[in-house]
């Protein structure tokens, strides 16, 4: 049975409540520190890692990608997309995740996108399946195999990692195979976006409707045919966020995604350093993602 103020209900949805579950930066009073530290270490990796930056993808102002090469030929090839509820953050703030990408012998492309409320969700998704198609055509540009394309997604880009996998590839381009992305990692992805219509601090940028939330929702379309969709959270992040994460996998079921995990101690910003800390139980679940053979 729901709880009275949980978000499955449908008739008064409490929105302070729904503030409190999904408002990361209050939940993280030191979110500040994470955006500072990330742009730092992202502005190192930039000037000692071979890459080109602002390469476009598409015509929109933001199109734009930043492209790391691997050390030798034949490498898997990350894609990471980044979060701020499709309404803030940059390519970067991310840099760093390209350099421990790196030491595990990959190559990296980091996409922006087009911001809400400039775009829609499901614009900014159709601009994410554009820069990982940029991505497959040119793999092998970067010692990279694009049959060992996975993306890793970050919050809204957890949302865009697991729409990844489900896009219909060959549909959007003859010319791709049906398995363009095989797999995907989700750190603290937003996979039902119905809350967050009634979320006002983020219905005000990202204007959802239900026909937004029906056709950009993961847990709502059906399970990908093909693929793997790992989803982790951290578990000191708030009740949604869990319930989100075990919702992925209810959906989809464990053949598509096999691991939906917490990890204790972790928060919404946390998560993402334990992916680039080799200690860490997120950084083993990324090497097992992306060093598939």
């Amino acid at each position: 049975m729901a709880r009275p103020n949980d978000s499955s209900r449908r008739d008064l949805p409490d929105t302070q409540w729904l503030e409190r579950m999904y408002n990361n930066r209050m939940r993280v009073p030191g979110h500040g520190d994470y955006f500072a530290r990330w742009g730092a270490e992202s502005a190192l990796v930039r000037r000692t890692l071979a890459c080109e930056l602002d390469v476009p993808y598409g015509d929109a102002p933001r199109e734009r990608l930043d492209v790391f090469m691997a050390p030798r030929k034949g490498a898997p090839l990350v894609v990471f997309i980044h979060g701020g509820y499709w309404k803030a953050l940059d390519k970067s703030f991310h840099s760093f995740v390209a350099g421990a990408a790196h030491a595990l012998g990959a190559a990296t492309v980091v996409p922006n996108y087009t911001l809400c409320p400039q775009a829609r969700i499901g614009d900014i998704t159709l601009q994410m399946v554009h820069a990982v198609a940029w991505a497959w055509r040119h793999a092998r540009a970067l010692n990279a195999d694009p049959r060992r394309i996975s993306v890793v997604g970050h919050s809204a880009g957890g949302q865009l990692a697991a729409m990844m996998l489900a896009c219909a590839w060959h549909v959007f381009d003859p010319a791709l195979p049906r398995d363009v992305v095989k797999r995907a990692l989700g750190l603290s992805g937003l996979y039902d976006l119905q809350p967050l219509m009634h979320v006002p601090s983020l219905q005000e940028a990202l204007r959802l409707d239900p026909a937004q939330v029906a056709a950009c929702s993961p847990a709502r379309l059906p399970a990908p045919p093909r693929g793997q969709l790992f989803a982790l959270v951290g578990g000191d992040e708030s009740g949604e966020y869990l319930r989100l994460n075990r919702l992925i996998q209810q959906a989809w079921g464990r053949e598509r995604v096999p691991l939906a995990q917490a990890l204790p101690g972790m928060d919404h910003f946390s998560v993402v350093d334990a992916l680039v800390d080799p200690k860490q139980r997120a950084h083993r679940v990324w090497r097992q993602v992306i060093g598939w053979i």
